[in-house]
């Protein structure tokens, strides 16, 4: 008889999938069988460590190549169909809503991948000036941002804050749902197998009572974005060090609607822009 292999939810973290350093685990609600690594301030800090330098990596692709390695973890998503649509059951699903989120998901990711090269174009301009010069406004990441995922939708949920922020070259720590984390873990299985550079896309899991205060009082984190009502113990945390923070605060109907998912309204705050004057030859 073959014997069972269940499946142990670790991290990742700068492309690899660690345990927690604490060996700490907890068990989701309504998963009191399934044990998932438990993420630590330590933790926190290791990846974002990691996310400072898979910065370099991501932000030095072209906008044209991050957009192919987005669309190859949507391929990736699209081959891993039926595991993914079982790790949202395991987190409560039933097999409609399942196959609905993972499709809304692969659609999500395809169409950040077609935006990636269009940023600049969209977010920046050329500026008329008075005087001899060009004068160019360009379009740069912030750094390294946060994200605090929304329980539910498990898997559309982690993507529609994570996409927004890895479209413009930023890298990202982002904490999966509490209460189902197995998709948002799984994800970065996909992302192992897509190109995306190690520590692009670090992802935790914990408690977020826990966690969500350390990510805004990081001082190397630049900017969070946070699922739900905004939060004043956050941003008051999070202005000892001039983080920005951006709250999204959406009804289960919006996180489930695609075409509303699909915006600029939270690429553009998590970027930054540069101006250039150029000389004009007479």
């Amino acid at each position: 008889m073959p014997v069972p292999v269940p499946k142990t939810y670790k991290l990742f973290v700068g492309g690899k999938f660690p345990r927690s350093e604490s060996g700490r685990s907890f068990q989701p609600t309504g998963n009191p069988a399934i044990n998932v690594a438990r993420g630590s301030r330590k933790d926190l800090r290791d990846a974002v460590v990691a996310a400072r330098a898979g910065l370099v990596a991501w932000s030095g692709h072209s906008a044209y190549l991050r957009g192919q390695i987005l669309y190859r973890l949507a391929e990736m998503l699209e081959t891993r169909r039926a595991a993914m649509q079982d790790e949202l059951r395991t987190g409560g699903a039933t097999a409609a809503a399942a196959k609905k989120e993972l499709d809304v998901a692969i659609s999500l990711v395809t169409w950040y991948a077609g935006l990636s090269d269009k940023v600049q174009s969209l977010l920046g301009s050329q500026n008329a000036v008075n005087g001899p010069f060009f004068n160019f406004s360009t379009v740069e990441p912030s750094g390294v941002v946060g994200v605090i995922a929304p329980d539910a939708p498990a898997l559309v949920g982690v993507l529609a804050l994570v996409l927004p922020l890895l479209v413009s070259g930023n890298a990202v720590v982002a904490l999966v749902s509490e209460t189902a984390p197995f998709a948002g873990l799984a994800l970065g299985e996909a992302c192992a197998s897509s190109d995306v550079p190690g520590g692009a896309l670090n992802l935790l899991s914990g408690h977020r009572a826990e966690l969500a205060s350390q990510f805004a009082a990081h001082r190397d984190v630049d900017g969070l974005l946070v699922a739900g009502r905004p939060d004043a113990a956050l941003t008051v945390a999070a202005a000892d060090n001039c983080k920005r923070v951006r709250y999204c605060d959406r009804s289960v109907a919006e996180w489930s609607n695609a075409e509303g998912l699909r915006s600029l309204a939270l690429v553009e705050p998590f970027v930054e822009c540069k101006t250039l004057w150029h000389p004009v030859a007479w």
